[in-house]
């Protein structure tokens, strides 16, 4: 992928992002619109969806990612590699998910990754954060029974936070029985996962199945 100048943070509450994005018309996104959908919000590059993409054609992959080059870079590779399954968005998805979700055909999200997220350290900047209540419960409101959601960070506070946030909401559960999951459940790591572990320095995993139908 050619490499593209970008800024590392982008605040959310800036107004250029207020706008909430249009409804996808699905098929025109996905070959076979109606496959399960796995969701990555906050996908930056993009390498991990289109990883996934590949080893899984009977799912559809779509990431949201807040700066448009790295979007609009990873959608010219989608289409150079003729991957069907797979499509990036710029949106800011802490105003823009219920829009997305809203035409999805039902029942179709499956699978919810949040994987090290900006942590906006200073305590002012915390509803930049991406995991707020209002996100936990709209994906509540999309996510299938059985469906699961993975979060990850390198950043022990933000895992907490992104982890309680999830845990206080009754449609989700928690799987495992300890603080945290030793390992990634998925078959696919990410590119901040590698980097993080190659520095022999944990990552913080979490992972919930969405248990009722209340949203």
């Amino acid at each position: 992928m050619a490499a593209v100048r970008v800024r590392q943070h982008v605040n959310p509450l800036a107004q250029k992002y207020q706008t909430p994005v249009s409804p996808l018309d699905w098929k025109k996104v996905y070959s076979k619109p109606n496959q399960s959908l796995h969701l990555d919000i906050g996908c930056a590059k993009g390498l991990f969806l289109l990883n996934m993409a590949k080893i899984e054609p009977n799912w559809n992959f779509l990431g949201l990612e807040i700066r448009e080059p790295l979007v609009l870079e990873a959608n010219k590779l989608r289409s150079q590699l003729g991957l069907t399954n797979l499509h990036y968005l710029f949106c800011n998805v802490n105003n823009s998910l219920e829009s997305l979700l809203s035409s999805l055909p039902l029942g179709s999200l499956q699978r919810v990754t949040i994987q090290f997220p900006d942590p906006w350290f200073k305590t002012r900047h915390a509803k930049r954060r991406v995991v707020q209540p209002e996100l936990v419960a709209e994906l509540a409101n999309y996510l299938a029974v059985g469906s699961v959601v993975f979060l990850q960070s390198d950043m022990k506070f933000i895992a907490v936070e992104m982890r309680d946030r999830f845990a206080a909401h009754p449609a989700y559960q928690k799987i495992g029985t300890g603080e945290w999951l030793d390992e990634n459940p998925l078959p696919v790591p990410t590119e901040r996962e590698i980097y993080t572990q190659n520095k022999g320095e944990p990552v913080y995993r979490a992972l919930f199945e969405k248990v009722t139908s209340l949203g």
